[in-house]
């Protein structure tokens, strides 16, 4: 298909801003790490300051994730998190204490405003990236947002999403990639999809963790193919992305959301040091917008 079929529009590249950080336009690889979901706050502390210290050490500006309630879990029967008021507090506690900026999912109006407040990326789910309402409300509140990409989105069908957010007045815009529908309880990730993304003139993140996602496939909740994160990963880095979006974990197999999917925590400083090292040949090779 041609471009202009596809709807899509080649433009300079946006500099997003987050709280000292900028992400876009050439700049050294941004990680956004953290667990699926809040367990006990300790715990999450434990994992955030872990996390600082080596984006840290391998030069990477970073932003600490975690949701405060999955809405969206398989089973009803399966752990949520703490809730918004809970959430949100031991955030802004981590927010505060280790001067990292953090990010989480919202899912309803009503939480909108109070996750604003407090977060520095509110992030919208994919199941909810084509709610009108709902994204350009969360865009006029939030300082930054994060929208990832519907499963059963074409990456060019995301030129809407975005004029969406432009038309409530917000143009800090991050755009995520986590892999699209492939039949039944599965999910592909297409690399074509990363520069049409970033040639709507906004950074793009690869979640890698939530692109080996089996959706569903272990009947009450999501299995994954964790060992298939660091393929995707370098892929998708050597392909020009701005950010990389990773689940971690100290023990996967016992973590209470996404667990299949998750990273060791103790493990991934060998396979980050090999992203900042492919990003850093990209960067120095790709002139701004031209992909060779």
């Amino acid at each position: 298909m041609k471009e202009e079929k596809r709807g899509m529009r080649r433009e300079e590249m946006k500099t997003v801003r987050i709280d000292k950080m900028a992400i876009g336009a050439g700049r050294p690889l941004t990680l956004i790490a953290g667990p699926c979901v809040i367990e006990e706050e300790q715990l999450t502390r434990r994992i955030a300051a872990f996390l600082k210290e080596l984006a840290h050490r391998l030069g990477m500006p970073f932003i600490f994730k975690a949701s405060y309630d999955k809405a969206n879990r398989t089973s009803l029967r399966s752990y949520r998190g703490p809730g918004m008021t809970r959430g949100l507090e031991i955030l802004a506690g981590i927010r505060t204490d280790y001067l990292i900026p953090v990010l989480s999912d919202v899912h309803r109006f009503e939480e909108i405003e109070a996750a604003a407040a407090i977060l520095d990326v509110v992030q919208i789910p994919a199941f909810l990236c084509r709610q009108t309402d709902f994204v350009m409300a969360v865009a006029r509140h939030a300082r930054a947002i994060n929208v990832k990409k519907g499963q059963f989105l074409a990456p060019w069908d995301m030129k809407n999403v975005v004029e969406k957010v432009e038309a409530a007045g917000n143009e800090n815009l991050l755009i995520t990639e986590r892999g699209a529908s492939f039949g039944y309880n599965n999910l592909v990730a297409d690399m074509r999809s990363l520069p049409i993304l970033r040639s709507l003139g906004y950074p793009v993140i690869f979640d890698a963790t939530h692109s080996v996602q089996l959706p569903g496939g272990m009947g009450a909740s999501s299995g994954g193919q964790r060992e298939m994160v660091p393929f995707l990963a370098r892929a998708a880095v050597a392909a020009g992305v701005d950010g990389i979006f990773l689940e971690v974990h100290p023990e996967p197999e016992n973590a209470r959301c996404d667990g299949p999917n998750s990273l060791r925590l103790g493990e991934i400083e060998g396979m980050l040091t090999t992203l900042a090292r492919i990003d850093r040949l990209v960067k120095d090779d790709v002139t701004e917008g031209t992909w060779r």
